[in-house]
């Protein structure tokens, strides 16, 4: 249910977003990029891309902080900014090689009560006003209490809204145990926490029902180069997208976050909106900006992504792409 004035709004919640500095190479010099990262900020970037009104909400200090909060502003996503007294996190990484090396990186600064108290408040406020909201994970490990998810989701989920996770660990377990419309993870991230033995399907699959028991309506485990697993209404299907030449894989699951939350806060299925989610993560990993790319060619790419009842790894897709209508429909997923 989205506030009076929502209209294909969603509310990130990025208790810790970080300035980043990125030196590429061009043509023999160094090409130096600073910008706004984490995974809440990929997310609202990819979001805003597609045509989402975004609200951010995190703690920015020091300064770091204010120059990463200026710079989000200025991609056009609002923030509901908490004023924090230490240090946001930074880090500087070289890419002229071709592959990323991290030169220096500060994480940030464990939030205090006060700032947990004020970000909750203003997460409450930015949800209840979008109807939609994603809750992504602090840049490092201790700086937000993992029971603050379980609270978020189950006090968002109070109000009518659609909340969306990308967590994994600890994270994700408090989340669900608030009650989650959507989770996403990968499927290492379920092997790492002890939830699946193996990446094996027949080890992922049992965990996805495990995350719905435990309170998951629908669960998409990212499995890297082969196709995701969806979990929704008690299926399970498979989705296929185009095998596109990777300049760089970050961000491309936080844009199959943002994809599915853009579509679901507009009113479309979750076909649908799994569709647009694994097109813009394919269109991402073609790119070295994380979570970017244009809306255009995301639609197009929804045309090549298909999502079909799950066969035991025996792959029963055609040659043949489905257009969004058509996914919707059902024409061949469920």
């Amino acid at each position: 249910m989205k506030g009076a004035d929502a209209m294909d709004a969603v509310m990130v919640f990025a208790p810790s977003p970080v300035l980043t500095v990125t030196v590429e190479d061009l043509d023999g010099e160094a090409d130096i990029h600073i910008h706004a990262g984490g995974q809440g900020v990929w997310q609202a970037r990819m979001l805003h891309s597609l045509g989402a009104s975004v609200t951010l909400c995190g703690v920015f200090a020091g300064e770091t902080g204010r120059v990463a909060c200026d710079l989000i502003r200025r991609q056009g996503i609002e923030v509901l900014p908490v004023e924090g007294a230490g240090s946001s996190g930074a880090y500087i990484h070289d890419r002229r090689g071709g592959e990323r090396q991290e030169l220096a990186e500060s994480p940030g600064h464990r939030l205090s009560r006060h700032e947990l108290d004020q970000l909750y408040s203003l997460t409450m406020r930015g949800g209840i006003a979008a109807g939609t909201a994603i809750l992504s994970g602090p840049a490092h490990e201790g700086i937000v209490p993992d029971d603050a998810y379980r609270r978020l989701a189950a006090d968002l989920g109070e109000t009518g809204c659609t909340v969306i996770v990308d967590l994994s660990g600890d994270r994700l377990t408090a989340a669900v145990r608030g009650g989650v419309a959507l989770v996403k993870v990968a499927h290492d991230e379920l092997v790492e926490s002890g939830r699946a033995d193996s990446s094996k399907p027949g080890d992922l699959i049992p965990a996805m029902h495990s995350l719905v028991d435990e309170g998951a309506g629908t669960v998409i485990v990212t499995r890297a180069q082969e196709p995701a697993l969806l979990l929704h209404e008690g299926e399970l299907s498979e989705v296929h997208v185009p095998s596109l030449e990777s300049v760089d894989t970050s961000g491309a699951g936080d844009s199959l976050t943002a994809g599915i939350a853009a579509a679901l806060t507009s009113g479309r299925s979750m076909f649908d909106a799994v569709t647009q989610g694994s097109a813009a993560g394919a269109l991402n990993v073609t790119r070295h900006g994380l979570g970017t790319g244009d809306a255009e060619t995301i639609r197009e790419l929804m045309g090549l992504v298909r999502i079909i009842p799950y066969s035991g790894g025996q792959s029963t897709a055609t040659a043949e792409g489905t257009s969004p209508d058509e996914t919707a429909k059902g024409s061949l997923t469920r």
